[in-house]
C-alpha cells in the first residue's frame, strides 16, 4: 500500500517530481548535460547564499563527509558529536587515518559555541566538524553562534553538515564563512535519495591542493576540474538532477523564506502536539524545524503504531538506535504541509484513543 511519508528521509516526492525523472535519457558528457548542470547549479547557489563552487556527487551524504575529512585536514579534526550521524563523521574520520577527538555531549543535548571555543583555543585542530541538525535526536546546533567563534580560528575549516536542513532552515553559507556545507537530496529538498550536494570554499579548496593521498572520487580539485567544463567526475545521477532543477524552481517560485516559515509552523504544530500528548525528548532550546523527536511517555509499542498507521497510508519513524522504542520521529520537512501533519497527527490520536 502507498504510504504518505512522514520519515526523516526519504521525504514524500510529489508525483510532478517524479514524472521529471522520466524524462528521456542524455549523455553525461554532452552539451545537452552541461546545459543541465549549469542550469542547476546557481539556483543551489541562490538557495544556499553562497558564490562558493557548488559540487553534485553521485553518492550519498555520507560519501561527501568522507570528501570533506579526505580534503579539508592535514593536522587533526575536532569531531562535535550529539547523536548517532554525528558520531558517524567521527567514524568516518578515524576510518580515514586522520587524527582526531571527539567533543560529546548527551543526546538530546546541543554543542554551543563556548565548548568549542575551549577546544580549539589549544590550537590543535585545523578542521571541525558539526552537524546542523542531529536527525537522530530532533536537535538543532546553534550554526549561527559557533560560526562566530570559528572566525577567531580561521586556520579551522568549517565542516557542516546539512543533510536534514538544506532548504529547510536557512543556511547563509557565505555570512557563515561554512567552508563544506553538505547535504543529500532526499531530505528537505523532497527528491528520491541517490544524490549529494556541496557548497565548498576557496579556503578549503586550497586545503585540498596541500593534502596527499584523497583518493580519487571525493578528489575536490577532480571535481573542480571536470566542473568547469559543467560536467561530474563520475556518471552522475541524471534523474535526480534533472528532478532537483525543477525542485529548485519551485523552492524559488515558493520563496526560500516563505518556505523557511512553513517548516517552522509545521515544526510549532508537532511540538505543541508532542507536549500535549506525550513529551518533547531533546533540549527546548534547540528544537528542530524539521523532524521532531517525540519521547514516548504513555509506553506504547511504537512498532505497532506504526503498523497501524500503514493501514491509514501513512508512516512515522521510531527512535534511533538506543532511542527506539523509547521515541518516536515525525518529519515535518520538503514538500509537506500542516494540513498534512495535522491529519497524521489526527490518525494517531484515533489509533491509539488519546
Amino acid at each position: 500500500m502507498y504510504k504518505k511519508l512522514f520519515i526523516p528521509g526519504p521525504t514524500q516526492v510529489r508525483d510532478e517530481i517524479l514524472q521529471v525523472m522520466a524524462t528521456p535519457m542524455i549523455g553525461h558528457r554532452s552539451q545537452d548535460y552541461a546545459d543541465l548542470q549549469r542550469e542547476v547549479i546557481p539556483k543551489l547557489q541562490q538557495v544556499l547564499y553562497t558564490e562558493n563552487l557548488c559540487f553534485l556527487s553521485t553518492s550519498s551524504s555520507t560519501g561527501l563527509m568522507e570528501a570533506a575529512i579526505r580534503n579539508c585536514s592535514q593536522k587533526k579534526v575536532l569531531n562535535t558529536i550529539c547523536g548517532a550521524f554525528s558520531k558517524r563523521w567521527h567514524e568516518i574520520t578515524l576510518a580515514n587515518g586522520k587524527a582526531a577527538d571527539p567533543l560529546e555531549v548527551e543526546m538530546g543535548q546541543a554543542i554551543t559555541p563556548e565548548m568549542i571555543d575551549e577546544r580549539l583555543k589549544t590550537g590543535q585542530y585545523d578542521a571541525l566538524t558539526l552537524v546542523h541538525n542531529e536527525t537522530s535526536t530532533g536537535v538543532t546546533n546553534p550554526l549561527y553562534e559557533i560560526a562566530e567563534v570559528m572566525k577567531n580560528y580561521p586556520d579551522v575549516c568549517l565542516l557542516v553538515d546539512a543533510v536534514s536542513s538544506m532548504v529547510g532552515i536557512k543556511i547563509e553559507v557565505d555570512k557563515l564563512g561554512i567552508d563544506v556545507c553538505l547535504a543529500g537530496v532526499q531530505k528537505c529538498f523532497a527528491l528520491p535519495p541517490g544524490l549529494a550536494v556541496a557548497s565548498v570554499s576557496q579556503r578549503a579548496m586550497d586545503r585540498s591542493a596541500e593534502v596527499k593521498d584523497k583518493g580519487y572520487y571525493f578528489d575536490f580539485h577532480v571535481f573542480l576540474k571536470y566542473y568547469e567544463r559543467g560536467q561530474t567526475p563520475t556518471t552522475p545521477a541524471i534523474p535526480q538532477i534533472m528532478a532537483l532543477n525543477q525542485q529548485l524552481d519551485d523552492i524559488l517560485a515558493e520563496g526560500l523564506e516563505n518556505r523557511f516559515q512553513r517548516q517552522a509552523e509545521m515544526a510549532k504544530f508537532v511540538q505543541d502536539w508532542a507536549r500535549q500528548y506525550f513529551a518533547l525528548y531533546s533540549d527546548e532550546r534547540y528544537l528542530s524545524n524539521t523532524v521532531t523527536n517525540v519521547k514516548n511517555t504513555r509506553g506504547i509499542s511504537v512498532a505497532g503504531l506504526n503498523e497501524e498507521l500503514g493501514k491509514r497510508g501513512a508512516m512515522i519513524s521510531n527512535g534511533y538506535g538506543p532511542l527506539k522504542e523509547h521515541c518516536f520521529r515525525i518529519a515535518h520537512m520538503g514538500d509537506l504541509t500542516l494540513d498534512d501533519l495535522k491529519w497524521v497527527t489526527g490518525q494517531i490520536e484515533e489509533i491509539l484513543g488519546l
